[in-house]
């Protein structure tokens, strides 16, 4: 046991979030001969989605992240984990602030989303003279980043150096489910998986549909604040025949087999975890080329498409291809597999303790 590295996971909640369930996932499936691993969660336990075992969990049941950090710093001094990892931007910026009350603790942040300017908030009186937003993400000792992308705008958004940070790719969680079935009813089916915000864009992909002239549903999956006005848009463009909204399900993989491609507009993706899992079910995909982890994983013509506009958009879903499910998966199978993510995760876990 005391030959063990000694880890703690911290997450906001264990709310449904890509974050979240990556973390949660990696946390649990870490090599227990060698990891002691704790996963420490702020938020309220009867709020958890994501259900965790074969590891300790400590529900803190704190409502915002800032109530819990005397409780957090609390359980670090008493349990003296050697590294302790965190996810979500501003978890990460305090856990660097925390971090300069254990000099002795690797303290690494692993980073969810591209930075851009859009990132940038007015800053109040206090803020302009010390912006502990940027402070704190500085004093981590080590970043995680899902791509090339992510990794670039952590350098330029906080003058991190290159060298500490790492890029490891979200893993592979299911791989028993495959799309088996054919769609035989003359009308395309489409589905898009994510929250309804404007970086999500799925106001643009409604603006493709509106121009195709071929027969097709569209199923979104997701709620946010951009709710009501992807609801005002599918009616201005008089698509209430053609397209569903489901607000949340836990059956995503099963609603996935049951389409034929799926969507992404996004603006920026860190890492597409839902575009992932739509290859990893056989299901192909056409996506806005833009900043971040999708085109790392998509491959024209073998699981989908980067499109540059609309038209091109326009053009991909209306071509009659067949795709075969079982080279999709594959082509995501091969490099974002769980035994070779987690491989990663552990190999950098080692690597920042030996450097110490």
């Amino acid at each position: 046991m005391n030959n063990k590295i000694k880890i703690f996971f911290v997450l906001p909640t264990l709310f449904a979030g890509g974050a979240e369930r990556v973390m949660s996932f990696v946390s649990q499936n870490l090599d227990k001969e060698k990891f002691d691993v704790t996963l420490v969660v702020i938020g309220l336990e009867k709020e958890s989605k994501y259900p965790v075992s074969g590891i300790p969990v400590i529900h803190l049941n704190k409502k915002r992240v800032m109530r819990g950090v005397f409780s957090l710093s609390r359980l670090i001094k008493k349990q003296k984990p050697q590294i302790v990892v965190s996810s979500i931007s501003h978890l990460n910026a305090v856990m660097g602030l925390i971090s300069i009350v254990f000099p002795k603790i690797i303290f690494v942040g692993r980073h969810a989303s591209i930075l851009n300017k859009a990132h940038a908030v007015k800053k109040s009186f206090f803020q302009s003279f010390f912006d502990y937003f940027s402070y704190g993400t500085r004093q981590l000792d080590h970043f995680i980043c899902q791509s090339v992308d992510m990794k670039q705008s952590i350098i330029d958004f906080h003058n991190i150096d290159s060298d500490a940070i790492s890029i490891i790719n979200n893993p592979i969680t299911q791989t028993d489910i495959i799309k088996t079935n054919t769609n035989k009813s003359g009308i395309k089916k489409f589905i898009t998986v994510g929250r309804l915000s404007h970086t999500k864009g799925q106001m643009r992909i409604l603006e493709v549909l509106k121009k195709l002239t071929i027969p097709f549903h569209y199923t979104i999956i997701g709620d946010g604040p951009l709710y009501n006005g992807v609801v005002n848009r599918i009616k201005e463009f008089g698509l209430e025949e053609n397209v569903t909204l489901i607000k949340f399900t836990d059956q995503v993989f099963d609603h996935l087999i049951e389409h034929d491609m799926f969507l992404q507009g996004s603006y920026s993706e860190g890492f597409p975890n839902a575009l992932l899992e739509s290859c990893v079910v056989g299901v192909p995909v056409v996506a806005f080329n833009s900043p971040g982890g999708t085109k790392e994983i998509v491959e024209n013509g073998i699981n989908g498409y980067l499109v540059e506009d609309q038209d091109e958009f326009v053009k991909r879903l209306s071509e009659n291809k067949d795709w075969d499910p079982e080279v999709i998966r594959e082509s995501v199978y091969k490099k974002f597999n769980k035994n070779k993510i987690i491989k990663d995760y552990e190999h950098l876990f080692i690597e920042v303790l030996r450097k110490r």
